[in-house]
């Protein structure tokens, strides 16, 4: 099953499941309040209600409002290895706000005090219920299944100092969704997928999320010990090689730059970068 927020005329959005080119109204305002509601998926896949033309929509970010969005870093094996870096023992994770969040097609913003925009294409995690210190098996069920994130990053203000926030978290950076894509459509809780970042046509990224060091499973079960993981949280498993900041030389996005994000069986993200200078 596939989920969706859209945007309707009026400025509001509503969830939807996707049925081929047509998406059905759930009555809901985003994915996240269909995962918390009382039955959850089971009902959005029964749920009738207005019918929307799928090639019309206007994707939201996925959910608009989680509790909280926790990002991993270095989390590919291959990448790990070729920076010359042991593989770490535990996962390092750093967080988002909701704030951050732009639809599927929306565009991304570049805040003019950095010089140094780069891309991060992402498998997320879509949290389906409630859970806290979760074992193999909880983990496992709390995975309502999965979407697309680019973790889009200030590098200059990243490494202004050895925490990552203050160069993760600028507004309107990061592109979710367009679609929640359950376990059962990708092969499980831990999907080998194909996945690749495009800039402006140009191949920047490319792997498997099989290569992930720690799974979706693995962090379920880790960030879930720290704090209870809610219906509609994300967490963003990491990124493969290829970013801007590790190539020689060196390039970031530019203003009018098309970034396509996608990931084999769960969606694409296409997003424009637009200076907020320019807004």
């Amino acid at each position: 099953m596939k989920l969706a927020t859209i945007r309707l005329g009026d400025r509001t959005t509503t969830a939807v499941r996707v049925e081929g080119d047509t998406l059905v109204d759930l009555g809901l305002p985003d994915v996240g309040a269909v995962l918390a509601s009382a039955r959850g998926l089971d009902a959005a896949a029964t749920a009738g209600g207005q019918q929307y033309a799928g090639p019309d929509a206007e994707f939201a970010p996925l959910v608009l409002r989680p509790t909280k969005v926790v990002c991993v870093g270095l989390n590919y094996q291959k990448h790990i290895k070729e920076m010359g870096r042991d593989l770490p023992e535990y996962p390092t994770l750093f967080s988002k706000f909701a704030d951050t969040l732009v639809g599927a097609l929306d565009d991304v913003r570049r805040p003019v005090e950095t010089e140094q925009f780069d891309w991060e294409a992402e498998l997320a995690v879509v949290v389906g219920r409630q859970v806290r210190r979760a074992d193999e098996a909880e983990a496992e069920a709390a995975i309502a299944g999965f979407t697309v994130l680019n973790d889009v990053t200030c590098r200059d203000w990243q490494f202004r100092t050895r925490e990552w926030l203050q160069g993760k978290n600028w507004d309107s950076t990061t592109p979710l969704g367009p679609f929640l894509v359950t376990t059962d459509e990708v092969g499980g809780p831990r999907p080998a997928l194909d996945i690749r970042c495009e800039v402006n046509g140009q191949v920047m990224q490319q792997d498997n999320t099989g290569d992930l060091l720690f799974d979706p499973v693995h962090l379920v079960r880790y960030v879930s010990t720290i704090i209870r993981l809610n219906p509609g949280d994300i967490i963003a498993t990491g990124t493969p090689g290829g970013v801007g900041h590790a190539r020689t030389p060196q390039v970031f996005l530019q203003d009018g730059d098309t970034i396509v994000t996608e990931i084999e069986g769960v969606g694409r993200l296409e997003n424009r970068v637009v200076s907020e200078g320019t807004l």
